[in-house]
């Protein structure tokens, strides 16, 4: 029997701690081992950012779609993960859980001043928009590649229907094929944990899976207040209702979230729990919800934020506000980008790194690896907080759009 990815990956981090104990300083001799995995990582987030992003956004249909319904949606997706990025900032500045932290021979070696500095939120909004977007993608610049891929994905809901289906098939079948070698990359994470932990132990000691204990606490509480504090309150202030009807209604889609980690993956059963259980139709679970398995991820979007300032915690770096600024900006614009799959949020998060100039710093994929170790049981979580972001954004909709009968006593059939 074949074992799962995630224990292949514990088992893999297991053997690496064992094997950097008994090797000691040789230890790192199996480091291109993880360098490479890393590598394989960054090399896919252009090509899947610039594919998923335009084909969520053109596989919209018509721009009309656009309209008051999408306004609602859009403006639901905003709020709620703004909301899940300040809740993981806060959180973050609050428990410090990379603070203290020491990585031996490499903190010292990088000069804080490669930092980025972001100016004002107007400089950051022009360099969003890129003067060429093949310089954006070849060098790496996200935020315009972003720009970008929505703005093309836009204008393909505007032409004619031979050329739209022509270019909507294409995007599709690239978004497909970068999720083919994403998942293929993805299978080899044991082979590059196995090398990243060595080195971490070899170079770092076991301060960094302290760190990562208290990191792994900061995630697991800010999901937590989001999924039962956040999320419940939002839905009674729109709708009036107890949130108890809800979650009872989706409990299922909940299940099958934490089980898949992957919001696409479980999109067939929340739509069946939206139509038949909260009696929600079909009209508006056919928009909002495709829409926000592959635009809102609340959860991602806090893990992002409060992975990337982790990060910067444990490599003694202390950002500023306008760095922290950036880090919420990016956070959202890079749980937009992330795909609909297993540890997508970890790939995305050099997005995040790389906006803040950390993307490069020797010991950033050090601390990633361990992160991605640790990674199922938090990915399980911030998929079911997707997935009950959705829901609960599509009920919503459907009430401000006057549906009636809503959570009807008896499950509705087809």
């Amino acid at each position: 029997m074949k074992l799962r990815l995630h224990w292949q990956i514990l088992i893999a981090m297991a053997l690496g701690i064992v094997f950097a104990l008994a090797a000691g300083e040789k230890a790192i001799i199996v480091e291109p081992l993880g360098t490479i995995f890393m590598r394989l990582l960054k090399m896919i987030i252009v090509p899947l950012v610039f594919f998923s992003i335009t084909t969520g956004v053109a596989g919209m249909g018509d721009s009309k779609s656009l309209g008051r319904m999408g306004a609602k949606t859009f403006g639901y997706y905003f709020m709620t993960s703004i909301i899940a990025i300040l809740i993981g900032l806060t959180l973050t500045n609050i428990i410090k859980p990379g603070v203290g932290m020491e990585l031996k021979g490499i903190a010292k070696s990088f000069d804080p001043s490669t930092l980025s500095k972001p100016g004002s939120l107007g400089d950051i909004i022009i360099r969003m928009i890129p003067t060429n977007p093949v310089r954006a993608a070849a060098n790496g610049d996200i935020l315009a590649l972003i720009f970008w891929s929505i703005v093309l994905g836009f204008a393909i809901t505007r032409i004619p229907e031979k050329p739209q289906s022509f270019l909507l098939n294409f995007f599709d079948s690239g978004f497909k094929a970068m999720m083919a070698l994403t998942h293929g990359i993805i299978k080899l994470a044991p082979i590059g944990v196995f090398g990243l932990i060595s080195k971490a132990v070899a170079t770092a000691g076991f301060d960094l899976f302290r760190a990562v204990a208290m990191y792994m606490i900061t995630i697991a509480i800010g999901l937590t207040i989001h999924i039962f504090v956040v999320l419940p309150l939002i839905y009674f202030f729109f709708t009036g209702w107890s949130p108890k009807r809800h979650f009872k209604a989706i409990a299922s889609a909940m299940a099958t979230a934490f089980s898949t980690s992957s919001s696409g993956a479980t999109l067939p059963v929340t739509m069946d729990c939206i139509e038949n259980n909260a009696g929600v139709s079909n009209k508006v679970t056919s928009f909002v919800l495709p829409l926000g398995a592959t635009i809102n991820m609340d959860g991602t979007a806090l893990y992002e934020c409060a992975g990337v300032l982790f990060i910067a915690q444990a490599l003694g770096l202390d950002l500023s506000f306008s760095a922290q600024f950036v880090i919420v900006i990016t956070a959202f614009l890079a749980s937009v980008g992330a795909a609909a799959i297993p540890s997508a949020g970890l790939v995305m998060i050099f997005i995040v790194l790389d906006a803040v100039g950390l993307s490069d710093h020797p010991g950033a994929a050090m601390i990633v690896g361990t992160m991605l170790a640790v990674d199922r049981p938090l990915d399980m979580f911030r998929t079911m907080v997707n997935v009950t972001s959705d829901s609960i954004g599509a009920v919503i909709i459907a009430k401000s759009e006057g549906e009636q009968d809503l959570y009807p006593d008896k499950p509705v059939t087809k």
